[in-house]
């Protein structure tokens, strides 16, 4: 009979003097790389956008239009992208989105219209779904399928929270310094050569949560197909939760700067409420894994959506009850951080991690979808409602919905799904 240790020995390197669990080396590989691509890829487009305006000769709303495009590409394949990883791992296919996304950069630079913009953009969906947090967190639960599997996650995203502090002000100095064609270029080389080679040299498929037979032969890891997930309840309430939850955060912040300009803040210190949002999204992450360990997934995701709301319900009361935004500032950008590590620990808790990319990936779908359509759909909410604080006051609500949905929705009926408590292997 294979023991714990023989069995864990398969996946401990050594490292110096120190063996080092493999799950730990993929931590620290899509660290760095998702740092980079959402830095570059997704971080960049902003900083290039009215230099692209100019040189394109379009409005803002055609050139962001190719951003959402790609955003939505990304989301419509999130599915097909996790039933992949389910099967074969993360190596093939995060390296040839690192090599499509290169040359796709590459392509961005050289745009002449609005038209090749949109191709591009286009592509560069395809590139996002192989990319970035979906199939990283993918890989993630494969190699800590319970235990540690918060630590793991929260590592990733502390790095990656960290990309546009990092990228957008050398994407700034670059665009002064060489003009945004050229800039593209440079970071190109930059996501070329960071993230091929560690993509293709040492992300691994993950053990998951099998054990083995006498024999010695693998066990699958336990958790319930996509279909018969499909089947539950909580499912569709996670699935519609996380919706909600995207589109209101993307809502706030597109619109946030507006609202505040016309109660008198100026626009410096607007954009600065919105980079101090981001900030806290860290602090938020640090906190999410001790509370979680007590509360557990499912209620602390129904905490990050509650926590959501209260910040949003402040936004109506600014400059009438509440003299200061900061409490806002606090609570929503926290409660954002908090729903990235909310949806990957609540999805492999409660459906287990064997089939975790795909169950992933299509609650991804409606989510990442949100973020693509939801500052166009909020600017309709916001004709149709007449004001800000109506449409600020509509997502608080929803998502005092959506957290009570969760936290009342009944997992007992999800068989055969997460590793009981204590009862996987020792890492």
């Amino acid at each position: 009979m294979t023991t714990p240790v023989a069995a864990r020995s398969a996946h401990v390197v050594r490292l110096g003097s120190t063996d080092v669990y493999y799950g730990w080396i993929v931590v620290a590989t899509l660290s760095i790389t998702e740092t980079v691509t959402w830095g570059i890829i997704y971080y960049g487009f902003p900083v290039f956008l009215r230099p692209m305006e100019d040189s394109l000769g379009a409005s803002r709303i055609a050139v962001t239009g190719a951003f959402s495009v790609g955003l939505g590409v990304s989301a419509l394949l999130a599915i097909s992208v996790g039933r992949w990883l389910d099967r074969h791992g993360p190596r093939a296919l995060m390296t040839l989105g690192s090599c499509l996304g290169t040359a796709l950069i590459v392509a961005w630079s050289q745009v002449e219209s609005v038209a090749a913009l949109y191709v591009v953009w286009f592509l560069m969906g395809i590139a996002m779904a192989a990319t970035l947090y979906e199939p990283a967190f993918a890989a993630v639960v494969s190699w800590f399928p319970h235990r540690h599997r918060d630590r793991a996650l929260l590592t990733l995203t502390l790095a990656a929270g960290l990309a546009s502090t990092i990228f957008m002000p050398i994407e700034a100095w670059l665009l002064e310094r060489m003009g945004w064609r050229s800039a593209l270029l440079t970071l190109a080389v930059v996501v070329g050569v960071l993230t091929i080679p560690l993509h293709a040299l040492a992300l691994r498929q993950g053990p998951g949560a099998g054990g083995t037979t006498r024999g010695g032969t693998p066990t699958p890891a336990p958790g319930v197909t996509l279909r018969r997930a499909a089947r539950t309840r909580v499912f569709w309430v996670l699935a519609v939760a996380f919706v909600i939850s995207n589109f209101a955060t993307i809502s706030m912040t597109t619109h946030l700067i507006p609202f505040l300009v016309d109660l008198g803040y100026s626009a410096a210190i607007a954009a600065a409420v919105i980079g101090w949002m981001g900030a806290m999204q860290l602090p938020g992450r640090m906190l999410f894994v001790p509370i979680a360990a007590r509360l557990g997934a499912r209620w602390m995701t129904s905490s990050v959506f509650l926590v959501q709301a209260l910040g949003i319900a402040q936004l109506p009361l600014l400059g009438w009850l509440l003299p200061t935004i900061v409490p806002v500032v606090v609570l929503a950008g926290a409660a954002n951080g908090m729903s990235t590590l909310a949806r990957a620990t609540s999805l492999a808790e409660i459906f287990g991690p064997r089939h975790y990319g795909a169950i992933s990936g299509a609650v991804a779908l409606g989510a990442n979808g949100a973020r693509a359509i939801g500052p166009v759909a909020a600017s309709l909410l916001w004709v149709g409602l007449g004001s800000y604080p109506a449409v600020f006051a509509l997502l608080a609500a929803s998502l005092v919905c959506a957290g009570l949905a969760v936290l009342t929705a009944d997992t007992a009926a999800v068989h055969d799904g997460p590793v009981p408590a204590g009862k996987e292997p020792a890492r």
